[in-house]
């Protein structure tokens, strides 16, 4: 899929209320689940104790941290978006943000983002992006949300 190329905020404006992209799958491996766990110091066993998991968790399986999952919407959004002409770009914010399932271990996610506003705030572009994470294979999102960012556009 062709990534969206915005090089203003005329671009992003004709957006509004549009699915702007969908990006790739990416996996949780396991080993990326230890990594992040080591990052922020959450070992909490359905996290990392593999056997553990398979007898005393619900799922049979350890599963990503949700704050493992919500972190790659970054990665996944660089997928889907290329905004060029900038001084710089903030993550602002979370809205209506849920946790709806859990990835399991060596499961693969993926984003769906729409732009659900747009405002100008003397010159940077406040958007509203409403996002998805989906589990492959799976009807259920792994979270749903709505992420803020603010672009300063040059």
């Amino acid at each position: 899929m062709d990534k969206v190329i915005i090089n203003s905020y005329e671009d992003f404006e004709k957006l509004v209320g549009q699915q702007i992209g969908v990006s790739d799958y990416v996996e949780l491996p396991q080993e990326r689940i230890d990594l992040f766990a080591d990052a922020t110091l959450d070992h909490q066993w359905i996290h990392v104790d593999t056997e553990r998991a398979k007898v005393e968790s619900p799922f049979h399986s350890t599963i990503a941290h949700g704050y493992l999952t919500l972190s790659m919407l970054p990665f996944l959004w660089n997928q889907i978006i290329e905004v060029n002409n900038l001084k710089m770009m903030i993550n602002y914010g979370m809205d209506k943000m849920k946790f709806g399932q859990a990835v399991l271990a060596g499961q693969s996610i993926r984003l769906v983002a729409k732009l659900q506003s747009l405002a100008n705030l003397r010159g940077i572009a406040k958007a509203e992006i409403k996002f998805a994470i989906e589990i492959k294979d799976q009807p259920k999102k792994a979270i749903e949300g709505v992420a803020t960012f603010l672009y300063h556009f040059n």
